[in-house]
């Protein structure tokens, strides 16, 4: 697929369309008719050094840009499927694709560069060796906020924009974090806030011309999608004051088929293009499942109607800069490690750090693994579970996540709002030049229940809202701009799973939600749609495609992750997990939400948790206090369940709770002897949980490992496959597998269902015999 690119700024040079101007003399000569001075001369000799000037520069590019398309054209090139081009050469990308006439577009681009050159007041630099996510956290850190990022030009190089003070201040800090910051030559602070009153008198301007849709899809710099029919005038008037979302571009015409980058007059895009590609992840390569390994090739024709890239919502994709439209969700202890963290960003996917039940330092030092290891473009999350019983840690741990920089967390076990989770979510918010709402923080909540669905995808309570700001921990523009914004505009809907379940049904759930979504959706006008995916149950093909036929923007995997390579458990544990079938899970009280009746589903087959869980549970319920326990009763749970007395895990516990300065849970347990009891008995979860992490095999009766059916589905997928082997599963490749064969199952099931349908083949693949035969098949499911 071809692409034409045309540049911007700094493509300018003495002598530029020397060989042109002669070829096209009849518009040249319309152009200085235009300008009012001759453009010839400007652009070959420049004796006056005018080229340097914006109000002069853009009419220059302008013109010679036009020529030498033209002359592409005439010679005999073929026009490209997409055009795009950086801030000014956008208007040569409308102009080719057909928006406007050469005239119309030099009038714009003569207003366009006199209101740019009236700007002062501020400049730009490069930073060079430090990518967008972590430059935003670093200014953020750093109280910064009259800083912009201007233009995301490469994964390595961010242009930004503001006061010059306030850029010589941040040069510095640049240094430090082992980056640098190059000044450049610009009168004022371009594609930032501080354009506004420039983007209003040229809107105004546009008013008076009529400008069509393009002809060829172009790449807006402001949103890096293609203009649409009617968006044209909104566009460049927005690209004026918005960032040049260069990267994001490139990568949306790669993701599209995009292989042929011709750049016009320069070779400036071309090598940001090439750096761009680099940094992506490799693209998908389908690998079509055999229906029988009989012969000793197999014709395999996968179908064009459905394939991994038209799976799910390109928004959500967007948002969370992803390719495919895949999670792994949070598994607590460390499970979800950052080897899974990693490994899912650097193929372009995201995994969420199991982060419930780890200590700040543990969590600390996660991320910073995670971070070291990921660059620009390559996404992460990190888990935020809820904590009715310490609150306090649940804001430690968000506070944490704003000093590091994360942008986006899984809520997860919420059942209602807190102010830790409405903080980091306000914290995120701003405001564009043009207006529109930026939300840096995404909150990924995780829900089973309508009620608790419908309070995320409302704005935050006033209270709260009110309570942070009165902390100083929000700013006042973040505190209006909560009355126009979700908590979550990212759902994910939870099924029945491993671990903290209510055990919903998807095909019952998963549309309620939907209707639900759709009514607050309505209800609040907010400005961008709430996204919505499905989680639980999902562990082969036909369980992801049929998430994504209910509607599903993604689909988010937990159980089938905790067997695998890269997991944070034991050995032990995952040679368990790898025999398991979907019959082989319990449900038993949660540890963290014990005395709720919360419950979590956990690994039934070869261990007795489950049900000595459900009997401590049992005991609670019918007993006010330890001492109530029967003696028989009280030294079978000593014995067998917790090798130790209780008077000894109280004693732990105790000294646990000071270490961790929570001396009021001593206070309360030595007035209230049913708390106290709920101590102890949590002591057991924590316990069988360390068990199973550490794969103390000779108490392998007591792990307690969380996990959902969907493993054993898994399982007998892959049953006869170099898969068996948990050895051999690496969570990467597991989830681009599941999408593959989900779109090869939907592109089946669409054929059986509809034949005069059948979708064009593609170039016949032959696939040996065997490798079919080593490969999880369709055939008969």
């Amino acid at each position: 697929m071809k692409i034409i690119l045309f540049p911007g700024q700094g493509a300018q040079f003495k002598g530029m369309g020397k060989a042109l101007f002669p070829r096209y003399r009849a518009l040249a000569e319309r152009a200085s008719d235009i300008l009012g001075y001759a453009i010839e001369q400007l652009c070959v000799e420049d004796q006056d050094g005018l080229l340097r000037q914006t109000q002069y520069t853009q009419p220059a590019l302008y013109v010679v840009g036009a020529m030498h398309y033209q002359s592409m054209l005439d010679d005999g090139a073929a026009e490209p499927e997409f055009f795009a081009g950086h801030s000014i050469g956008e208007y040569n990308a409308l102009l080719a694709a057909g928006a406007f006439d050469f005239a119309t577009g030099l009038r714009l681009v003569q207003k366009r560069g006199a209101l740019m050159a009236q700007a002062s007041g501020g400049g730009m630099a490069a930073v060079i060796g430090l990518d967008s996510v972590k430059l935003q956290a670093l200014l953020e850190q750093r109280q910064l906020r009259e800083i912009d990022l201007a233009n995301f030009n490469t994964p390595s190089q961010t242009v930004i924009a503001g006061p010059r003070e306030a850029l010589q201040t941040f040069e510095k800090i640049v240094a430090d974090a082992g980056a640098r910051l190059v000044p450049l030559n610009v009168s004022a602070a371009f594609h930032s806030r501080y354009m506004r009153p420039a983007q209003q008198a040229f809107s105004e301007f546009l008013q008076g011309f009529h400008l069509q849709g393009p002809r060829i899809p172009v790449i807006a710099n402001a949103t890096a999608q293609p203009y649409g029919r009617d968006d044209t005038a909104r566009l460049l008037a927005e690209q004026l004051a918005a960032p040049v979302r260069w990267t994001d571009s490139i990568r949306y015409l790669i993701e599209s088929g995009a292989d042929d980058f011709v750049e016009i007059g320069s070779s400036i895009l071309g090598k940001m293009v090439e750096e761009i590609r680099r940094a992506m992840p490799p693209a998908p390569s389908p690998k079509p499942t055999p229906q029988s390994a009989s012969a000793s090739a197999i014709p395999v024709a996968p179908s064009r109607g459905i394939a991994v890239d038209t799976l799910g919502s390109a928004e959500f994709k967007r948002r969370f800069s992803i390719r495919y439209p895949y999670m792994s969700g949070a598994m607590y202890r460390g499970i979800s490690s950052p080897e899974i963290v990693v490994r899912m960003g650097k193929a372009g996917m995201m995994g969420f750090l199991g982060t419930g039940g780890m200590p700040l330092e543990e969590i600390d030092a996660g991320l910073s693994r995670i971070q070291s290891q990921l660059s620009e473009g390559q996404s992460y999350g990190m888990n935020l579970l809820a904590n009715y019983s310490y609150p306090e840690r649940e804001r430690q741990t968000v506070e944490l996540y704003l000093r590091r920089g994360v942008r986006f967390i899984e809520a997860a076990a919420f059942t209602q709002m807190t102010s830790s989770i409405v903080l980091f979510r306000l914290r995120g918010l701003g405001r564009e030049p043009n207006g529109r709402i930026i939300s840096r923080h995404r909150v990924l909540a995780k829900l089973s229940r309508p009620e608790v669905a419908e309070a995320f995808m409302s704005p935050p309570p006033e209270h709260i809202v009110a309570q942070l700001l009165h902390e100083g921990a929000i700013t006042p523009e973040q505190a209006e701009l909560a009355k126009l914004v979700p908590v979550s505009a990212d759902i994910c809907v939870e099924a029945d799973s491993g671990g903290h379940t209510d055990g919903g049904i998807p095909t019952v759930l998963f549309p309620a939600m939907l209707t639900l979504k759709r009514r607050l959706e309505e209800r609040h006008g907010y400005a961008d749609p709430i996204c919505m995916g499905l989680a639980g149950g999902i562990g082969t093909p036909e369980s992801a495609a049929a998430a994504f036929v209910l509607g599903a923007d993604f689909i988010l995997t937990g159980s089938i992750n905790q067997c695998t390579v890269e997991a944070g458990t034991s050995g032990d544990v995952k040679t368990l997990l790898q025999e398991i079938n979907v019959q082989d899970t319990e449900y038993a009280p949660a540890g963290d939400m014990f005395e709720v009746g919360a419950k979590v589903q956990v690994l039934k087959r070869g261990v007795f948790f489950p049900t000595r869980a459900n009997k401590l549970f049992s005991l609670y319920s019918h007993y006010n206090s330890l001492d109530e326990i029967p003696d028989k009763t009280r030294a079978q749970l000593e014995k067998n369940y917790f090798k130790k007395s209780l008077s000894e895990i109280w004693d732990d516990t105790r000294r646990y709770l000071e270490k961790e300065g929570l001396q009021h849970e001593i206070a309360k347990a030595e007035t209230n002897p049913k708390h106290k009891m709920a101590l102890v008995f949590r002591w057991y979860f924590s316990y069988t949980t360390r068990l199973a992490l550490d794969g103390v095999e000779s108490e392998r009766v007591n792990y307690q490992v969380h996990i959902g059916p969907a493993l054993g589905a898994f399982n007998q997928w892959v049953k006869g496959t170099p898969l068996e082997d948990w050895r051999r599963r690496h969570v990467d490749e597991i989830g681009k597998h599941l999408l593959e064969e989900a779109a090869n199952y939907l592109n089946a099931v669409w054929r059986r269902l509809d034949p005069a349908q059948t979708p064009a083949p593609l170039a016949e693949k032959t696939v040996p015999a065997h490798e079919a035969a080593a490969a999880p098949s369709l055939a008969g499911r």
